[in-house]
């Protein structure tokens, strides 16, 4: 009985509006409270020391990247190459946005800077040369979620936290995928060029495409430091992020110089703004955490898929349709803190690898992003391109099919996305 009422007093805090990681927080404290014997501190020691780690050090680190990459206009730069080399195709500055975000995703690990950085830029742009403004803001919107897909990826380094996972093992695995992403938003937007006519640009001449690329160079060069040193085993993700961090801040304040010394600490701020969301949330998350483990949840779950019919795939079935329910009202982040740790003994049970499994999640919660009514990349793409949450649904719709067969290819093909990882580096699995 008492979990039932708590599960309703989740879902009617949820549904007043009360934000999610307070929501998780109040459930877990009442929660803790009618279990005897046991202290309420241990609710506050559970967020204190589900925060007391290293690897989640790279969380506020990647999100500092980003900022630094956006205040410094590098991110202005990535899209004026990447219009250089597609925008004279049909649908030319929406297959920017998707290269861009390919790009920016390697650099960043953050959907949502990805979103206000190149949505800020492009979707007036797009809107002015006369696209619709739900096109606009759906193929934004819909190919920031590569950045949680292509490494680095910050909801890739939880995953490793919670599970042991290596970081590396994940980041080779996310780039087919990622990539797969990409090329099939583009493909989308190649049908609906020509069926709407969308419009291109002048092509540019390969001279000027050069000159783009050595300006671009040093921000186009960040996933190659920060991939290669964590797969080589030269640094950890945590140093990684840190490392892109001082690369971005080195880059904008001497190659590019567009970050004044006046200006960081404002970039630090909304840093620490952006960062104590989602770490607040990933502490109320592991206090939830406790209490699920108090009523035996990792074991029911386990018990029910070992004995239910169907075995792996009815289990990949369920993960993609919980995960994708999760994300339509929670972050990333928590979500993963809250429910990894409960599916995957039955996933390993099971003979899931790991890795896979957290290319499953991470994809599934990447697109909970594009979702109403929480998805956090729709509501600022939506709010830069001034519509509804219904009509920036309605252009990111397309995209998010597609991306959805992605998915669903990654969970039951995995030899492909797990093979050639495994080829080019067997240490790592």
């Amino acid at each position: 009985m008492t979990e039932v009422l708590l599960i309703l007093a989740f879902i009617t805090f949820i549904a007043i509006g009360v934000p999610i990681s307070f929501s998780l927080g109040l459930v877990a404290f009442f929660g803790i409270a009618t279990v005897p014997g046991i202290p309420s501190i241990v609710i506050f020691n559970k967020m204190f020391y589900g925060l007391n780690s290293f690897i989640l050090l790279a969380v506020p680190l990647f999100i500092l990247a980003a900022n630094l990459m956006n205040h410094g206009n590098i991110s202005k730069m990535l899209i004026d190459f990447s219009v250089a080399l597609v925008g004279h195709i049909r649908g030319g500055l929406a297959h920017s946005n998707i290269l861009v975000s390919m790009i920016f995703a390697g650099v960043s690990g953050s959907s949502q800077a990805d979103t206000a950085g190149v949505g800020k830029v492009l979707i007036p742009s797009m809107i002015e040369q006369g696209y619709d403004a739900e096109t606009a803001v759906g193929v934004t919107a819909a190919s920031s979620t590569i950045g949680s897909i292509i490494p680095p990826s910050i909801v890739m380094v939880v995953y490793a936290g919670i599970t042991n996972a290596s970081v590396a093992a994940l980041f080779l695995a996310g780039m087919i995928p990622g990539i797969m992403v990409g090329l099939s938003m583009m493909a989308v937007v190649a049908v609906r060029g020509r069926k709407y006519n969308f419009p291109k640009n002048e092509r540019i001449k390969s001279a000027e495409i050069g000159k783009l690329f050595l300006r671009s160079f040093p921000a186009l060069v960040t996933p190659v430091i920060i991939i290669g040193g964590i797969v080589s085993g030269f640094f950890t993700p945590t140093e990684a992020a840190g490392v892109s961090a001082v690369y971005a801040l080195l880059v904008g304040m001497f190659i590019y110089k567009t970050i004044s010394v006046q200006s960081i600490p404002s970039i630090i701020i909304e840093t620490l703004k952006l960062s104590s969301l989602s770490l607040f949330a990933l502490a109320t998350a592991n206090a939830l955490g406790e209490l699920m483990g108090y009523y035996g949840v990792t074991t029911i779950v386990s018990e029910f898929f070992l004995n239910a019919p169907g075995g792996m795939y009815l289990f990949i079935t369920i993960v993609i349709a919980f995960f994708l329910f999760i994300g339509t009202f929670m972050d990333g982040v928590p979500a993963m803190i809250l429910f990894v740790p409960v599916i995957l003994p039955a996933a390993i049970a099971l003979g899931i690898h790991p890795v896979h499994l957290g290319l499953i999640v991470t994809i599934t919660l990447s697109l909970g992003l594009v979702t109403p009514p929480y998805g956090l990349c729709l509501l600022i793409a939506g709010s830069i391109g001034k519509i509804g949450i219904e009509r920036s649904f309605r252009g990111v719709r397309p995209y998010f099919l597609v991306a959805l067969l992605v998915l669903l290819f990654v969970a039951f093909v995995p030899q492909v996305v797990i093979g050639i990882p495994k080829m080019i580096s067997p240490r790592l699995f």
